[in-house]
């Protein structure tokens, strides 16, 4: 009876979603149908469908599925019964992208694209798009092309706030640009009875956005992702200076009190309340501090630099990407829409709506003064999902957990190291 019953459940909800799909209603054929997991853009999406419609006729529907775990799942289900919408988004890593192309979900953007001189792929930041592109001989075996468009951009990166910065005697127009002065303005504030630094930390890919930085700064891309190829060992004194960093901030005490496994809507909430100084945030938490506390003063930066050698790297590029699905019968309406959605005007309505980075460069100089610094640092961004060759998942989930340990102080940086560099040898082994 059990085993009946449920197969009874996973049926009936097979069919619930088969059934609730728009994109295959027939007494909508000409309804553009856009299903997403932004709660905060519902609004601004509803009134982009009604402008869509009035200017050409043909109605859009969008349809919110949150939180973000829920929606994912109702697109993998909705691929395996091909009941996918004319539009929708893939959420996950790289090589979940790479599967619903190879299945056949996404179409290749690229011609149109190209069309009128790349007129419409000109009109994005180039960083913007690398997210959605596959390149020549790319490791998940996709045909070459942009098969996606960013709705927005964004960068993580560190702010700051002023008016902590005056009451400790440090000028709010000159942050930290080194991490000795990093370390340095921290010693000052502790002084002034200010904490200085909170971020999610409990949300490890917090921590490895952080630590990536610094790798990248301290040795190089190329250092990097030799490490990952397994040509590098972590035990290289290059890694175990990054993992040295952590050290550092638990031995002064530069982290605020339970950030090691603080969540980052916890840490958002403390540094709105002005009970931190500095946070390592994304360019969305200008919308997030804007709710939590109106008059909030505060600046965004580039993490200060260990090295001049190399300049800083923070992960950024496309935020929210949307995609066509190739079998849907609306699919070249689907495209127009999304040209239309992504041009100047749309897009400068939802950066003013949401104070998120517009994709597109024409809608720049209508953006707040806070979201135009997050803009200024975008030529210096970069994320795992456009890396050439990436790391083992096990390894980096105990490179970020051994990071956690030594904020804890339960262990050295060159234990960590050996304990990463140990699994890592364990799992060259295994794809032998």
């Amino acid at each position: 009876m059990r085993l009946s019953y449920k197969n009874f459940i996973i049926l009936f909800s097979v069919l619930l979603i088969v059934t609730g799909c728009s994109g295959g209603d027939k007494k909508e054929s000409n309804t553009i149908t856009v299903w997403h997991w932004m709660s905060d853009r519902e609004d601004a999406f509803q009134e982009l469908a009604k402008r869509y419609q009035a200017e050409t006729g043909t109605p859009v529907k969008f349809e919110l599925f949150a939180p973000s775990e829920s929606y994912s799942q109702r697109v993998k289900v909705s691929a395996q019964t091909s009941t996918l919408p004319d539009i929708y988004g893939v959420l996950g890593e790289k090589r979940d992208f790479a599967s619903f192309i190879r299945s056949g979900y996404v179409a290749d953007l690229t011609p149109e694209l190209s069309k009128e001189d790349s007129a419409w792929k000109k009109s994005f930041f180039e960083k913007a798009l690398l997210i959605n592109e596959f390149l020549p001989e790319n490791e998940y075996k996709v045909t070459p092309g942009i098969y996606g468009v960013p709705l927005d951009v964004m960068t993580i990166q560190m702010v700051y706030n002023k008016n902590l910065y005056k009451k400790a005697g440090l000028n709010p127009a000159s942050p930290p640009r080194s991490w000795n002065e990093f370390v340095e303005h921290c010693g000052k504030l502790k002084d002034a009875g200010i904490p200085c630094f909170v971020s999610g930390f409990g949300e490890i890919w917090l921590i490895d956005a952080f630590a990536s930085n610094y790798a990248m700064n301290i040795m190089g891309e190329k250092k990097v992702f030799d490490t990952y190829r397994g040509t590098v060992p972590y035990t290289d004194p290059d890694w175990v200076q990054v993992l040295g960093l952590f050290k550092q901030m638990a031995d002064q005490k530069i982290l605020v009190d339970g950030a090691v496994t603080m969540v980052n809507k916890t840490s958002e909430q403390t540094f709105a309340n002005e009970r931190a100084a500095y946070s390592f945030n994304g360019s969305w938490c200008v919308n997030v501090y804007k709710g939590m506390n109106p008059g909030l003063e505060y600046s965004a930066m580039l993490p200060p630099a260990f090295t001049n050698a190399r300049s800083m790297k923070v992960w950024g590029g496309s935020g929210s990407s949307l995609v066509v699905n190739s079998q849907s019968p609306r699919r070249d309406a689907a495209i127009a829409f999304l040209k239309w959605m992504t041009a100047e005007p749309q897009q400068t309505f939802l950066a003013e709506q949401t104070e998120n980075l517009p994709a597109v460069k024409g809608s720049l100089g209508k953006i707040s003064p806070i979201l135009s610094e997050f803009a200024d640092d975008v030529d210096s961004t970069t994320h795992p999902n456009i890396y050439p060759v990436h790391e083992n998942p096990s390894v980096t989930e105990a490179f970020d957990k051994g990071i956690q340990s030594i904020l804890i102080g339960e262990k050295t940086p060159e234990e960590v190291a050996t304990e990463v560099q140990r699994l890592k040898e364990k799992e060259l082994k295994k794809s032998k």
